[in-house]
């Protein structure tokens, strides 16, 4: 099984882009999207569904913001929507999907851009999520978690360290929640195949070269559960196909 994640920053703008002949190459048998920026019933449907995939959809309650979906040529057991957490599923955050025993999580984490209000949010809402991941995680060893994490955890995963030590998405105590993140049996699957530096998933739009010059952030992740990681065959990042600002990371593998 291939799995994709991928921030499509708007999929009706992606629909603009291309997105859709992108999906008739094939690239994975399940794509997780984040920031739709779309109600489920304001997109046409049918043109995943002409392609052989199920959707589901998990929107904001505000229009136009954040959003949740799942492309999957493989039906799943069981599909929750949300947390639990009321402001975070207000915001449409998280998707889950149970194929067998392993259960998949698509998240959209929070951004810190906007200001301290959100900044404050984002840590209140990554501590949170990850109480909500150690409890499930007694009824689910079998978890992968994809999605725009909104971290970029080490110096290699981002072109300046230095000039952005003080930037939302690169802080201290953000990389720190990783670290604690991935030390309680949580696998980087990219890490695990590419230790090479200038690999990268978001370029800011606010300068049009930094995507040419690769002046990018690895902030988009697959982790999966130690449970699973001797099943990941796999992981990379499509760097080429273009109808966001960030692009699709993926992970192949065996269930």
């Amino acid at each position: 099984m291939r799995i994709i994640s991928y921030n499509v920053n708007g999929i009706r703008s992606a629909l603009n882009k291309g997105f859709v002949d992108w999906l008739k190459t094939n690239p994975a048998d399940v794509i997780c999207v984040q920031e739709t920026k779309a109600m489920k019933e304001n997109v046409d449907h049918k043109l995943f569904h002409d392609l052989g995939y199920f959707d589901f959809w998990y929107s904001a309650q505000k229009k136009g913001y954040s959003g949740v979906a799942v492309f999957t040529k493989i039906k799943p057991d069981h599909v929750e929507y949300g947390t639990g957490h009321k402001v975070s599923d207000d915001e449409g955050r998280v998707i889950q999907l149970d194929f067998g025993d392993t259960r998949l999580i698509n998240a959209y984490f929070p951004s810190g851009t906007s200001g301290d209000e959100r900044q404050q949010f984002k840590y209140v809402w990554l501590d949170e999520f990850n109480v909500y991941l150690n409890k499930l995680k007694k009824n689910h060893p079998k978890l992968i978690l994809c999605g725009d994490y909104n971290i970029a955890h080490k110096e290699i995963d981002i072109h300046d360290p230095k000039g952005n030590k003080n930037s939302s998405g690169f802080l201290q105590e953000e990389r720190a929640w990783m670290t604690k993140f991935l030390d309680n049996d949580w696998i980087d699957t990219f890490r695990e195949f590419h230790p090479e530096p200038h690999r990268y998933s978001w370029w800011s739009q606010r300068f049009p070269t930094v995507r040419l010059q690769n002046k990018g952030w690895r902030i988009d992740y697959i982790t999966v559960t130690r449970p699973l990681k001797k099943n990941i065959k796999d992981a990379d990042i499509y760097h080429d196909v273009k109808h966001s600002d960030h692009c699709p990371v993926y992970i192949d593998i065996k269930l």
